[in-house]
């Protein structure tokens, strides 16, 4: 039976499979250490499964977007979700790092189709003028992956070892690709016959880049995200390592750190419409700035200690709330006829610097929060540099 567009079954669909992208992040964060001590690499190495991940959900949405542009959101959907099921067994029996990283890398194509279409669905159903409403309700809904993925990974690497994490994401995908099947219904009313057309291609990201407005609003989120990242990647071994928490508290940690994210995507969904969604962007890309260079000076005045990272840290989660979905929706809104790749070439850029930022966490990691915390600032700098662009006004 498929699901009426309108109804709330459809938002929960939507919502489930948009969450699998951050919950293939953030379930296995507590079973780094694990994975690192099992194949004996180091933890440059380790975080390269994050890294590539990234990478992977980047290179994939450029082709993604437009693929649901001319073929719909559905078959995309279908076939992304049988690849995930399929890399995560892959993760799940790899014998060494190596294979691990090729399979998170084809784990994150299979996975990124129900960020980039779903997004996309969100906005052929919804339309330009209720999708900002819609993206920051949703980004809330999705929050509680990151804040559930950490207990759940910390409690399945203790009892039954990093293999299982993957496994259980086997499972997650599997369900999905079911009910997907059986009662998605196509969303996608203006599929273009030349969405694939390599001069079409090109000349569809042109005219993006091209608009002041869309690079402004791209540029701010995928800052404001790599600060995130930046968190993400370091944050097992500095909080479980060098400040000494236990592995069975690191998802308490990290889903203290998530509610902050939750705060600011509840401000977005209720204050976007009234206040503008430049001005929240701009509100959140400040909050960034303040948070992030808390967070670093606290590092040199403060003797290092969990709470000195993740206090700051929910302060800066405020700001990405803030920021993203509005980001997103102020960057697609004003281009229906192409809303798949608009919502690909955002989340290309968003997710490629980002896996840069980790590469980065994990070449500096001396041992002590900072290099991490040095990094968050900076990205919080530059994304706000780019809501002052005049065009983000527009």
């Amino acid at each position: 039976m498929r699901l009426n567009p309108q109804s709330l079954y459809m938002t929960v669909l939507i919502t489930s499979l948009v969450a699998t992208g951050p919950l293939s992040t953030d379930m296995y964060l507590p079973a780094l250490p694990a994975i690192r001590t099992a194949f004996g690499v180091d933890t440059f190495a380790v975080q390269l499964t994050l890294s590539v991940f990234l990478l992977g959900l980047a290179c994939a949405q450029l082709i993604l977007g437009p693929v649901s542009d001319k073929f719909g959101r559905r078959p995309v959907l279908l076939g992304g979700f049988a690849l995930y099921f399929i890399a995560s067994v892959a993760c799940a029996v790899a014998s060494n790092i190596e294979f691990l990283i090729l399979a998170r890398f084809f784990q994150a194509i299979g996975v990124c189709a129900g960020g980039v279409v779903g997004r996309a669905v969100v906005r052929d159903v919804h339309g330009p003028e209720h999708a900002v409403r819609m993206l920051a309700f949703m980004s809330s809904a999705i929050a509680i992956a990151p804040l559930l993925a950490p207990l759940i990974g910390g409690q399945l690497t203790l009892t039954l070892g990093w293999t299982s994490v993957f496994w259980t994401m086997s499972v997650i995908a599997a369900v999905l690709l079911l009910i997907t099947l059986l009662t998605l219904p196509e969303t996608n009313l203006w599929t273009r016959a030349d969405a694939l057309n390599p001069k079409r291609f090109a000349r569809n990201y042109g005219s993006l880049l091209k608009d002041g407005a869309y690079r402004s609003y791209m540029l701010a989120g995928a800052f404001n995200f790599s600060g995130l990242f930046a968190f993400i990647s370091g944050a097992s071994f500095v909080l479980i390592e060098d400040l000494g928490l236990d592995v069975e508290f690191f998802g308490f940690a990290f889903g203290f750190v998530v509610i902050g994210f939750m705060v600011g995507a509840q401000i977005s969904g209720h204050f976007a419409k009234r206040v503008g969604i430049a001005r929240m962007v701009e509100w959140g890309g400040r909050l960034a700035i303040v948070s992030g260079s808390i967070g670093l000076t606290v590092q040199f005045f403060v003797p290092p200690s969990v709470f000195s990272v993740i206090i700051p840290m929910a302060l800066y989660l405020v700001s990405v709330g803030l920021v993203l979905p509005n980001a997103m929706a102020g960057a697609i809104a004003p281009h229906q006829d192409m809303a798949g790749a608009a919502s690909a070439l955002f989340g290309f850029v968003q997710m490629a610097m980002a896996g840069c930022v980790g590469m980065l966490v994990g070449r500096l990691h001396d041992g002590t929060p900072v290099p991490m915390m040095a990094i968050i600032t900076a990205c919080g700098v530059l994304g706000w540099l780019f809501t002052r662009h005049p065009q983000a006004n527009a």
